[in-house]
């Protein structure tokens, strides 16, 4: 069974616990199977105060938004080229095609399956989450990813996916991570759209990440 039917099967079986569930995962099966480093994003929710009910994966293949996905966008190229220093006006510029390009490669995943709001209600977020932490382990479980970014969501996700054996590391520079698996990194950082210079969100990820692998 594909990963995208085992998806599927688990989210049919999840709906009847959130109203307004939002599917989300892989964007493209393919694309992330044949990437040189699996990239997995852990979020919080989506923000629709309309009440969700759409699939995220389609979003994302639609090229997202530019808030939010932007940032994602830089990451994967950087981390998927950690070894160059790449320059800050050739990944200033992100537009709907980059996204569509980029996005479709990963796994982008809500700890919260029913929607929220621009700020996240935490109290509600934690509830929902620690209810619903086995369908979330059993995701995770589908992806096997090189890179996880918990953006907003580190002691979180590690604590609802299982991962709690996993002794937590910092970089020289403060950044909270763990190996959950040889070399396959999990990785506490700000959420994309964190209220902070773009550039800072970006290289301040990619210069842990190169720690990490060295």
């Amino acid at each position: 069974m594909s990963i995208t039917a085992s998806e599927n099967n688990l989210f049919d079986e999840w709906k009847g616990n959130r109203e307004g569930f939002v599917s989300d995962g892989l964007v493209s099966e393919l694309d992330y199977l044949n990437s040189k480093i699996k990239i997995c994003v852990v979020l919080k929710e989506v923000n629709d105060p309309d009440g969700g009910g759409w699939d995220l994966r389609e979003f994302l293949s639609n090229g997202a938004r530019a808030q939010t996905w932007n940032n994602v966008v830089r990451w994967i190229n950087s981390i998927r080229n950690i070894d160059r220093n790449i320059p800050w006006e050739d990944i200033d510029n992100i537009d709907e095609q980059d996204r569509k390009s980029q996005l479709k490669s990963i796994c982008a995943m809500n700890l919260k399956k029913s929607p929220g709001t621009h700020t996240a209600d935490i109290a509600s977020l934690k509830s929902v989450a620690n209810e619903d932490s086995e369908f979330i382990k059993k995701q995770f479980s589908l992806y096997d990813p090189d890179i996880t970014i918990c953006g907003g969501t580190g002691d979180l996700f590690k604590s609802v996916a299982g991962l709690d054996e996993y002794k937590w590391n910092r970089t020289i520079r403060g950044i909270w991570w763990y190996e959950r698996a040889p070399c396959k990194y999990v990785v506490a950082y700000c959420h994309p759209e964190a209220r902070v210079d773009n550039p800072l969100i970006v290289y301040g990820l990619i210069d842990a990440i190169r720690e990490i692998y060295s």
